[in-house]
């Protein structure tokens, strides 16, 4: 199945799926039924089933999924069964922040690099990653092998930074800048826009209603 075929919210769930049956491998829980998913991941079976079988025939009747197989699968649809190096761009405080969870992180996708602009920052440490010149990112991402950036500098800097990072061969990127970013439509570009989603949580809001205080 061609990736092109394949709506962007059935790939967005498959990291959802992966990470309940990491939860149930850990557990040594041998299979799940796809209405077990369903009702952990508040997701409807049926949808479940269909997401899974665009990519193949993953379950058996009346047993359901074998977890450690369909981990297997569901990590080599996403590639990670292979090493996966992210350079990512601005060591700010979301920079900072990204790049310590990196440490924590089971699978084959990790940052590998580090840049900034600002020379007070380059040559500081983020855990075992050294804040690298921002002119030295071309030759990184080669020597590395590095095919994802993440964005996290302010807005007026990261089309620049969005131009640089696909200059120097980039697939794919995360931007944390609140902008719409251009790029070409072999690169594929996803925004984390925090601002956005907490704005839209103001829909689900009780009308009228007011946060009561002790004064």
């Amino acid at each position: 199945m061609k990736s092109d075929k394949i709506s962007e919210a059935v790939v967005r769930r498959l990291p959802v799926y992966l990470r309940y049956l990491n939860e149930l491998h850990t557990r040594e829980v041998p299979t799940v039924s796809s209405q077990e998913l369903g009702q952990k991941l508040d997701l409807n079976p049926a949808q479940i089933r269909k997401d899974l079988a665009y990519f193949g025939d993953f379950g058996r009747k009346g047993i359901g999924y074998d977890v450690s197989y369909l981990i297997e699968k569901i990590r080599h649809i996403l590639k990670l069964d292979q090493q996966i190096n992210v350079a990512l761009v601005g060591a700010g405080n979301l920079g900072h922040a990204l790049s310590n969870y990196n440490m924590y992180l089971k699978e084959t996708m990790k940052i590998v690099a580090v840049f900034d602009s600002l020379e007070p920052k380059v040559g500081s440490m983020i855990n075992t990653l050294v804040v690298q010149p921002i002119e030295e990112l071309g030759a990184t991402v080669k020597a590395k092998s590095i095919r994802i950036g993440i964005i996290t500098v302010p807005n007026i800097e990261a089309q620049r930074v969005a131009d640089q990072l696909i200059e120097a061969g980039i697939e794919a990127i995360l931007n944390f800048a609140p902008i719409i970013l251009k790029a070409p439509p072999h690169i594929r570009v996803h925004t984390a826009d925090f601002t956005t989603d907490l704005l839209s949580l103001a829909y689900y809001l009780e009308d009228g209603k007011e946060h009561e205080t002790n004064e």
